[in-house]
């Protein structure tokens, strides 16, 4: 199977680029933050209407 390069150059760019620290992030991903939001604004409200007596 051919290839495209040599592969004793593969990686090359990669291992010679200097690593920088990540940036942390701002926001949460969308999937922890729509299950924080669910929380907050359902779960809470129902046991918040449960607890006040009628």
């Amino acid at each position: 199977m051919p290839t495209h390069g040599s592969l004793t150059k593969a990686g090359k760019v990669r291992s010679q680029t200097p690593k920088i620290p990540p940036k942390p992030r701002k926001n949460k991903p969308p999937r922890v933050r729509n299950r924080v939001e669910y929380v907050r604004r359902f779960m809470k409200a129902q046991a918040v209407a449960e607890s006040v007596p009628s």
